[in-house]
């Protein structure tokens, strides 16, 4: 009867050692990071000036992207290609080198290559390593006549294997990820940036050849004049007085002359930095046209070809698709995670170890005749008192996860404020270059008319001398109009996020990788 009641233990053993270990499989499904809910925008759900800015683009002529305005609600501002909106090959060129040579792009892309490795190393934490393992020991027996002994074993084993139980090691490795993808949205942040960098170096560039045609054109046409009137000084039909007027507006053309010859040489030099490499002559914005003479003909000649307007949506959900917003979320999530992770650490941690192979009293004959041998262990650590620590771990991951709402927020404000000014920008600087450009060809009809009154002695040289400096002063100001006008352009393409590549610009970015970044 002894016998019979016996028996069935021994056959239980296996079965409830299955059951333990599937149990603890089962616990590790358990997590105590806490459900993520995106927090709501901190700013309104339009965004000022979008109507208005939305119907300027689609009442441009000529523009497809103006089109697709008209007819998508709301638009993918963040899927519209860089090239779509630069259509000039020149400056394509040089956003194509910039993106290959830059270092700050090539920086964040190598962020991204080290928080990618980091992230590896933290997901290998949820599964068991399995090394290779061989040693031997040669030592005294334990019993008399006490002779030495050796003993060699070799085979597989895995250290200790911590059983997630309750998502520690998961809410890391969640944490990793998110750190992964808020450097991706960085690399993008900068490319964006780096785009809109050398668009605004160029018409900067552009701006500034401009302004010194101007600045010589002036000098050339002030110098002739002023040779004139120093003959007439020399021959006594005009008093000093006038003459040291005309001098001086022969130097304040000199002035700004080296002015912008100054300017052009620092927005080479600022180029040639964003590119990485001496920019060449070719990709350069085009050379002021110095033959025009006529005042009217020049202040049309500097009027450059529009950008393409940029569709913009009414909702405030666009900001979402800034890089710098989604980083800042990525952060907020990684800081979610290691709530998890911190209140795990408080729980018991049970880790598992193991080995297989052979033995042998040889280190020769371990795989001649060497015996199967085996291990299995298990640990298990519970913290009982650590004077608050873990306690204080889970308070500090809480602050930290509030640190990284406030961020957010902060993100989404500033996003929305420089969606807003860049959208009023763009409207107030393309009505301030109509106006500037009015300004100029009237100064310029005034010029002539002055010129005309001059020659026949109705006005004096006073009034030629300052419908000069009038012409002079409102072409510089058109030139500085059309700049700021093509500048709003980008900030509004900057702002929301837009021109990142499509599947088939990836060409574009493959050089942009640096050798070994996959």
């Amino acid at each position: 009867m002894a016998a019979t009641m016996q028996s069935p233990r021994p056959m239980l053993r296996p079965a409830m050692t299955v059951v333990t270990l599937a149990s603890l499989l089962t616990l590790q499904a358990c997590s105590l990071t806490p459900t993520y809910q995106r927090p709501e925008l901190a700013v309104p759900q339009a965004l000022a000036g979008a109507d208005a800015a939305s119907a300027t683009a689609a009442s441009a002529a000529g523009s497809a992207v103006s089109a697709a305005v008209a007819s998508a609600s709301p638009p993918a501002v963040a899927e519209l290609p860089w090239r779509t909106y630069f259509p000039d090959a020149r400056l394509q060129s040089l956003v194509c080198e910039a993106l290959a040579h830059n270092r700050d792009l090539r920086v964040a892309i190598l962020n991204i290559e080290q928080l990618r490795a980091a992230y590896q190393i933290q997901r290998a934490d949820l599964f068991p390593t399995v090394n290779a393992s061989l040693s031997g020991t040669r030592q005294p027996s334990t019993v008399s006549p006490y002779r030495l002994g050796t003993t060699a074993t070799g085979g597989l084993a895995i250290p200790a294997f911590e059983l997630d139980i309750f998502g520690r090691v998961q809410a890391l490795s969640d944490a990793a990820a998110a750190q992964v993808l808020a450097s991706e949205e960085a690399r993008r942040s900068v490319h964006i940036s780096l785009v809109a960098s050398v668009a605004t170096t160029y018409y900067t560039l552009w701006a500034d050849r401009w302004q010194l045609a101007l600045a010589e054109q002036t000098l050339a046409t002030r110098l002739d004049s002023f040779k004139l009137q120093q003959l007439k000084f020399d021959n006594g039909v005009l008093n000093e007085l006038d003459l040291r007027s005309a001098q001086s507006t022969v130097e304040a053309a000199r002035v700004a002359r080296a002015q912008a010859q100054r300017a052009v040489a620092q927005d080479v030099q600022a180029l040639a930095l964003l590119v990485g490499k001496p920019v060449p002559a070719e990709w350069l914005p085009p050379q002021a046209n110095l033959a025009l003479k006529d005042p009217a003909q020049f202040v049309q000649a500097s009027l450059w070809p529009g950008l393409s307007e940029l569709p913009v949506g009414l909702s405030s959900d666009v900001l979402l698709q800034r890089p710098d917003v989604a980083q800042a979320e990525q952060t907020l999530i990684a800081a979610n995670a290691n709530i998890g992770a911190a209140r795990a650490a408080r729980f018991p941690r049970i880790a598992l170890t193991g080995s297989a192979g052979v033995a042998s009293n040889s280190l020769s004959g371990l795989f001649d005749d060497g015996r199967f041998a085996w291990s299995f262990g298990g640990s298990l650590l519970a913290p009982i008192f650590d004077a608050g620590r873990t306690a204080a771990g889970v308070d500090s991951a809480f602050v930290k996860r509030d640190i990284a709402i406030a961020q957010y927020d902060k993100a989404v404000q500033s996003a929305f404020r420089e969606v807003a000014d860049a959208l009023v920008a763009r409207r107030t600087h393309a009505d301030q270059a109509e106006a500037q450009l009015a300004q100029a060809r009237a100064e310029a009809a005034r010029l002539k008319l002055s010129t005309l009154r001059y020659d026949n002695g109705v006005a004096s040289q006073l009034d030629l001398l300052d419908a000069q400096r009038a012409l002079f002063t409102a072409q510089q100001a058109h030139i500085t109009a059309q700049l700021a006008r093509q500048l709003a352009h980008i900030g509004v393409y900057k702002a929301l996020g837009g021109g990142w590549v499509e599947a088939g610009q990836q060409a574009d970015m493959s050089a942009a990788t640096p050798s070994g970044v996959r």
